[in-house]
């Protein structure tokens, strides 16, 4: 992970390398403005260009481009013609679906039995959450937390969020109720999906957070409480054909927030292309190497 210091200068609403300007807000639907870096802190990406990695392993070189660049035979760059596209997460959820529907997905729920679906399934299932929330009034930038184990549902939201401009805020369970109050207030979230079983955790900070819509993932089998609404029933009335917004790749996809061991919470946001390029280098041979005839655990 690459970070630069912060100093006078601001942070662009975007998740991206060596991106300065202007302070940039979100617009609220209440109407209250929040600068984005008051929100949270930035992962910033490293450049993946020729001279970046030329750095790390070809010092010299760079500095034979340093020398060209002085000379101003560079000043005008041409624009590459080919594969100008987005590395955003919705082509992804796209491809899953389309080349791989009978590829089996395998989690375990939180009572420890096994789930299994294909990613046919997770793909309808993650677009119909997607459209729900359009449907809800989603603005891109805004917040959707979960309070979730690792499971499919929260594979759906993984790629439901992000792909129509929401941020998925994922939520540390094993937080105090106290830090969790304070996290979950200051990203500003909107809309919360909880596991049932994990409810008493939410109840212990119910009346301190400001979240508009609750959604519960019925796992026990009990009735979701009167004044929360069911996270499969959302899924039932969607029309299941969200409209992907055009995405910078740089937009804030994903956000968690640090322990707080030095202090209060601090979050960092992720960007559609960190996420992508970290999903490509896995496949690598000097990484992973995963391939998709592979079963992972």
């Amino acid at each position: 992970m690459f970070t630069r210091p912060t100093d006078q200068r601001s942070f662009d609403v975007k998740s991206t390398h060596q991106t300065w300007s202007k302070p940039r807000t979100y617009e609220r639907r209440c109407g209250v403005r929040t600068p984005v870096r008051e929100l949270f802190e930035l992962q910033t990406d490293f450049p993946c260009t020729v001279a970046s990695f030329s750095s790390m392993f070809f010092p010299r070189r760079v500095e034979c481009l340093a020398v060209y660049a002085s000379s101003g035979l560079g000043d005008a760059a041409m624009k590459g013609t080919m594969m100008q596209f987005p590395l955003t997460l919705a082509p992804l959820l796209e491809r899953a679906g389309k080349l791989f529907p009978t590829v089996e997905i395998v989690s375990s729920r939180p009572d420890n039995s096994i789930h299994r679906y294909t990613y046919r399934e997770m793909h309808q299932r993650a677009r119909a959450l997607a459209a729900a929330l359009q449907a809800l009034g989603l603005h891109c930038g805004d917040r959707v937390a979960t309070l979730m184990w690792n499971h499919h549902v929260h594979l759906e939201t993984y790629f439901g969020v992000p792909s129509v401009g929401g941020v998925l805020h994922t939520l540390n369970l094993r937080l105090h109720p106290d830090e969790l109050a304070h996290i979950i207030n200051h990203a500003e979230d909107r809309w919360l999906i909880v596991d049932d079983v994990l409810f008493p955790l939410y109840e212990q900070i119910r009346d301190r957070v400001r979240i508009e819509r609750i959604y519960v993932v019925p796992f026990s089998g009990k009735p979701v409480p009167p004044a929360y609404e069911d996270y499969e029933s959302l899924l039932e009335d969607s029309s299941g054909n969200p409209i992907y917004p055009d995405l910078d790749e740089n937009d804030a996809a994903g956000m968690c927030y640090t322990s707080g061991t030095t202090g209060k919470p601090k979050g960092v946001a992720y960007s559609h292309r960190a996420i992508a390029l970290h999903s490509y280098s896995i496949s690598l041979p000097d990484n992973f190497s995963i391939s998709r005839c592979d079963c992972l655990l």
